[in-house]
């Protein structure tokens, strides 16, 4: 990783998680959620004040060193305790039937091998859990999707190698999860390119 990946993307990240338009969807994404959950692609730790109560231990899987940096004062912050498990979503060291949940948010599109991100995950999550998630990716519709494809190798140039095409839906049902809940939508106040979300929650 260079410069511009290592040390400006994750900063990128950061600003681009504060807006105040997306913390409804971290709150409804992460309803549901208790015991000890992983979270992929925990980036600077946005999604921590909207833990529910119920959620006691928190694995926290993120590559960036700033990312977790910049995480530190939403960690330190209070509950749940949270702890940095690994860097790579890919290959989690973890025994089968570990934790109680799961979470994902705007990480899949990032992921080298999204597919073997979501295998691993199935595989930790113990009987009767459930992976949230919230993602952006292909759109409904085609005209969008023409000037994703169109602008897809500059994103992925640009944001760390975030992918604006990725069928997020498909690619659960590919790793083994079952869909139990999905809403497909446009983020509010966000460029319908990179705004095509979506939230649900799968079974594995």
């Amino acid at each position: 990783m260079g410069f511009y990946a290592e040390r400006i993307v994750p900063r990128i990240a950061d600003a681009a998680g504060r807006s105040k338009a997306v913390e409804p969807l971290r709150r409804r994404v992460c309803e549901g959620l208790y015991g000890e959950i992983i979270e992929i692609g925990f980036g600077s730790g946005h999604n921590v004040p909207f833990y529910p109560e119920a959620v006691t231990d928190v694995a926290a899987v993120e590559p960036s060193d700033l990312g977790w940096k910049l995480a530190r004062e939403r960690i330190d912050a209070g509950r749940p305790l949270v702890r940095r498990a690994c860097l790579d979503s890919q290959y989690l060291p973890f025994e089968d039937n570990t934790f109680d949940g799961a979470l994902s948010t705007w990480a899949l599109c990032t992921i080298p091998d999204a597919d073997a991100a979501l295998r691993e995950v199935r595989r930790v999550l113990k009987p009767g859990a459930t992976l949230h998630f919230l993602e952006h990716g292909l759109a409904p519709e085609e005209d969008v999707r023409r000037w994703q494809r169109r602008l897809d190798p500059l994103e992925r140039r640009l944001f760390g190698g975030c992918r604006l095409t990725r069928r997020i839906a498909e690619m659960l049902t590919a790793a083994g999860f079952t869909i139990v809940d999905l809403d497909v939508f446009y983020g509010k106040g966000a460029p319908k390119l990179m705004g095509a979300y979506s939230m649900g929650v799968a079974a594995p």
